[in-house]
């Protein structure tokens, strides 16, 4: 056993000095951020359907009346059909304390995705005017955000690049190929800026103006890379 034991401490030893004989690599880690500013041409709207009653029936058709009256009017304004999307529908009991009564309440959410931004105060006062009682947000997005994704990961990459040569530079050295890259995050569309409230699409002096300022989205890539040094 002992035997055993004395040749188990002497693999151990030999083994931990070869790793510290063994050559280091030297090498530089940096990080590289790529950035890439675009205009955006879609908006995803998330509107929504809400009744309450006396009656799970009263409530239920007055929602289908005001969610047929919406789809009629996306028809119209030519959404195509894969861009309508029902996100959920439900019908719930709930109990007043107050007047010791139940209340019923019908909603339904469906997400609309408007390929042309133009499109978006004749589409916004419609869907008030057809019954939408509730615009719980919207998020510009972009047709090409993969193609601007990957022209900021080139970005980070060039910006990482950079910053390992200037550090080995500073050294005295050179920068060898890349040994290890990780891509650590990726920057979200901003969300919209309001100019007035949702309830003002119903004035009628001087017909629906400006809602949101559209701007423009910022997609961020940030990557860390391990350079090899020379």
């Amino acid at each position: 056993m002992k035997k055993a034991i004395l040749i188990l401490v002497a693999m151990t030893t030999m083994s931990l000095q070869a790793q510290e004989n063994k050559q280091i690599s030297p090498s530089v880690s940096v990080t590289g951020e790529g950035v890439v500013t675009v205009a955006p041409d879609q908006v995803l709207i998330n509107v929504r359907v809400e009744h309450e009653g006396n009656s799970a029936s009263e409530v239920k058709q007055k929602n289908d009346k005001a969610i047929n009256e919406v789809f009629s009017f996306l028809k119209k304004m030519k959404i195509d059909e894969k861009d309508v999307k029902t996100e959920y529908l439900n019908l719930r009991k709930n109990y007043d304390y107050q007047t010791k009564e139940y209340k019923y309440v019908a909603n339904q959410s469906v997400s609309i995705l408007l390929k042309d931004l133009r499109k978006y105060e004749a589409l916004s006062q419609g869907l008030v005017n057809s019954g939408v009682n509730r615009i719980d947000g919207v998020e510009f997005k972009s047709s090409k955000i993969d193609q601007y994704k990957s022209e900021a990961r080139v970005k980070a990459v060039v910006n990482a690049k950079q910053k390992a040569k200037e550090y080995a530079e500073a050294l005295g050295q050179q920068t060898g190929k890349a040994i290890y890259i990780n891509e650590t995050s990726v920057g979200m569309p901003p969300m919209p800026v309001y100019r007035m409230k949702a309830t003002d699409f119903n004035e009628s002096a001087g017909g629906p103006g400006q809602t949101i300022s559209v701007g423009e989205m910022e997609i961020k890539v940030n990557v860390s890379v391990v350079f090899e040094l020379k």
